[in-house]
This record gives C-alpha cells, sequence and structure tokens, in this order.
C-alpha cells in the first residue's frame, strides 16, 4: 500500500512539475554534492587569482587555480552528461539541462581568464576585472543547478532532510570561499564598501547554518546532526571557524592576507568532510 501511495505521488508529481522526470536510482546525493561543490569553485578560483594578483604565494595558487578550473569544467560536463569517475549519472532533466547550459554560457568568459591567470601565475587589469565581474553570476546560476536538483530529488529516495542538509553543508563549502574572496577583494580595492557588507553577511550566514546543522533549524528545515559522527566533525569545523572569524574581522594588511590565505583551506577541508558524511546518508 505504501509503494502504491508512493508511486501515485511521483506520478502526480511528473505530471504537474516540469523538472520531475529523474528514475528513481538516480543518485541525487551525490548531484547535489558535486553541483553544489561547484558553487565553491566558483568562489575558489576567484579567491586564487586574487591572491596570485596580491603577489602571494604565485607559483602555488597558480597551480591550485588551475586544479579547480579543470575540476569545475570536468564536474560541469558530468553532471549533464554523466561521468563515472565522480559518480554521476546522466541527467535527462530538461529543465535541469538548461540550468546546466547558463552556467556553460558564463563558464566560457570566466574559465578562460582562469586558466590564462593560471598559466601565466599573474593577473591583468582585463582579467581581474572578468572575475570580479562574473564570479558572482556564475555562483547564482550554479546554485540555480542545486536548486533543482534538490527538488527534483523528491522523484526519488533522498528523504527532503538529507537533501536539504547536503544542499546548505555544502553551501559552507562556498562561504568559506566566498568570504576568504571578499576578504581579497577588500585588500584589492574593488568595490571595496561593497565587499565590506557582502563579507560580514557572508560570515553571519556561516554562523547560522552551522548552528542549524549542529541543533537543527526550522528557518532552515534543517535537522538536527542525525549522527554522532557528523555532530562532532561539525564541532570541529566549529572550532576552527572561531579562529578564521578573527582573521576575517583584521584589516587587510600583508599579515592578515597571509593569514587568511593560510586557515581558509584547512577550514574548506573539514566542512567538505561533514558534506560527504552527510552524502553518505542519502546513498
Amino acid at each position: 500500500m505504501k509503494q502504491f501511495q508512493k508511486l501515485t505521488w511521483v506520478l502526480i508529481f511528473t505530471l504537474s512539475t516540469p523538472f520531475a522526470v529523474q528514475a528513481e536510482d538516480f543518485d541525487y546525493s551525490q548531484a547535489i554534492n558535486l553541483a553544489g561543490k561547484q558553487r565553491m569553485l566558483t568562489q575558489k578560483m576567484s579567491k586564487e587569482a586574487l591572491l596570485i594578483s596580491l603577489g602571494v604565494d604565485k607559483a602555488a595558487n597558480a597551480a591550485n587555480l588551475k586544479t579547480s578550473h579543470d575540476l569545475f569544467d570536468k564536474t560541469l560536463k558530468g553532471l549533464k552528461n554523466g561521468d563515472d569517475s565522480l559518480g554521476l549519472q546522466a541527467t535527462d532533466n530538461a529543465v535541469i539541462k538548461k540550468s546546466l547550459d547558463e552556467v556553460s554560457y558564463l563558464w566560457k568568459k570566466f574559465g578562460k581568464a582562469a586558466n590564462d591567470i593560471a598559466a601565466s601565475a599573474s593577473t591583468s587589469d582585463e582579467q581581474l576585472n572578468v572575475i570580479a565581474t562574473y564570479n558572482l553570476n556564475l555562483l547564482k546560476f550554479s546554485n540555480k543547478a542545486v536548486k533543482l536538483f534538490e527538488a527534483s530529488s523528491a522523484t526519488g529516495d533522498l528523504s527532503p532532510e538529507i537533501a536539504t542538509a547536503v544542499n546548505l553543508a555544502g553551501r559552507q563549502r562556498m562561504l568559506t570561499q566566498k568570504m576568504s574572496k571578499e576578504f581579497l577583494m577588500i585588500a584589492k580595492d574593488i568595490d571595496a564598501e561593497d565587499n565590506r557588507k557582502n563579507l560580514i553577511e557572508t560570515m553571519e550566514t556561516f554562523d547560522t547554518t552551522l548552528s542549524g546543522l549542529i541543533n537543527g533549524s526550522d528557518e532552515l528545515g534543517l535537522s538536527p546532526a542525525p549522527t554522532k559522527e557528523i555532530k562532532t566533525q561539525l564541532e570541529k569545523v566549529r572550532s576552527m571557524w572561531i579562529i578564521f572569524k578573527l582573521k576575517l574581522q583584521a584589516p587587510p594588511n600583508d599579515s592578515s592576507i597571509a593569514q587568511v590565505s593560510k586557515t581558509n583551506l584547512p577550514l574548506l577541508k573539514e566542512m567538505n568532510e561533514a558534506v560527504v558524511m552527510y552524502t553518505a546518508l542519502g546513498q
């Protein structure tokens, strides 16, 4: 009876919404995870370009930027066409495909600038302008794709609670890089006043979401951390976040830039580990 009710609901959902066309065995958890990771990469690439521009570990950041660029490109293709090495299945969802095409359109110009910066380990004013101008739109449309995968997961076996947690935990990865980028844009005096405001808002969002992931949040649609292991990992993230937050609150100078550059990746790594744990619950 329960199976019949579920099938009936899925059929109704499929007929009434343009994005509910995926098979029930589609790995939505991994798709949400990696589509969400794309959001992070838009900000990580921007951060790496800014660090190169500021003369911080130019060779290392050029190598990191090349890796980030190639991963974004590979994942973008995998989300649409499938990629066994990434654990991604091809999507037959026309609305998601269109959304990914929108990302691809923006990626052409942003990706070229990122790749050229990585190749030369230097930035021109034009390249930096492309990064500064395009990164938020690329983030916006990457986020749209995540939400479509999350919405479409209602036709599969992934619970709404886990889908939301994978999305929002994944968004935390992006926020670690967005905060770093905003701090560096202030240091470069690129729309400094706007980026000061953005940085405060991004920090508040990270704080609120981390608390919601640990303790639950009706507003965010989050239940408390579902396992002891996930809660322990999130508490580890929180202890690192307290330290990183202080770095972001310091005036931008050579010392604070170096500290932000040094501490953002360990925070990203530990937040990503939490996302992996949530993703596994949905597989």
